[in-house]
């Protein structure tokens, strides 16, 4: 099956995004690690650092969806890109919603348990005094995911309609070769209906007669020449 070349571009930019979320992803888990190894070097009998354990799963689950996005994209899968797609919606959701819990409670610290690693407080203050960088970090993020679920959708939708345009040529192709000439089904039992005919003329002379083959023959032939004469 050939590709056009409309599906090999979008399937280049989808996996070029898909990267870039998938570097995103692996960043989070570096930084996780990091977190999660320093605060077993200084003591493990402390609470679990919940923060590291949620970055480290939203990392993952960034991975694990761009990887996905990339199988669908490489093997043209519409299952797979449907799948994507599902999951990319989901986590988008995810992410308005929290950013939408931020902006809208100013004492959202004090709804959630307290970091014991406090890293949640260094990164909010890093965030905070380079606000203008994040800003347009958020929505460079935000808008390769956004495109990258709208480019996962059309892909789909030219994938599906190409698989229905294939499977009406192969019927199509599978019928013309089954067809059977109209000449050659109407005019092939012709001589054998014509010797059925004359099969059933002989024996019915025979029988009128009391001939043997041979004696039909004779007579045939002697009525042939005398006609011959008289002319």
């Amino acid at each position: 099956m050939r590709i056009p070349c409309c599906h090999t571009f979008l399937a280049f930019t989808l996996k070029f995004l898909n990267f870039l979320q998938a570097f995103v992803g692996v960043v989070v888990i570096v930084y996780s690690a990091y977190v999660l190894s320093k605060w077993n070097d200084l003591d493990a009998s402390r609470p679990a650092p919940w923060f590291a354990y949620a970055s480290m799963g939203i990392g993952i689950l960034v991975f694990c969806i761009s990887f996905i996005g990339h199988i669908g994209t490489e093997a043209m899968s519409g299952c797979c890109l449907c799948f994507y797609a599902i999951l990319s919606t989901l986590f988008v959701l995810l992410e308005v919603g929290l950013v939408a819990f931020i902006t809208l409670d100013p004492h959202w610290q004090e709804d959630i348990l307290p970091d014991p690693t406090g890293e949640l407080d260094n990164l909010r203050t890093f965030i905070q005094e380079n606000m203008d960088v994040f800003e347009w970090i958020g929505i460079v993020i935000l808008t390769i995911q956004v495109l990258s679920l709208l480019l996962a959708v059309i892909l789909r939708s030219l994938v599906s309609s190409q698989k229905v345009d294939d499977d009406i040529e192969v019927d199509y192709g599978y019928n013309r070769s089954n067809r059977e000439p109209l000449l050659t089904s109407h005019s092939s039992p012709a001589p054998a209906l014509n010797r059925g005919d004359s099969d059933i003329w002989s024996s019915r002379m025979r029988e009128k007669y009391g001939l043997s083959s041979g004696d039909l023959k004779h007579n045939l032939l002697d009525r042939h020449t005398s006609a011959e004469a008289v002319k």
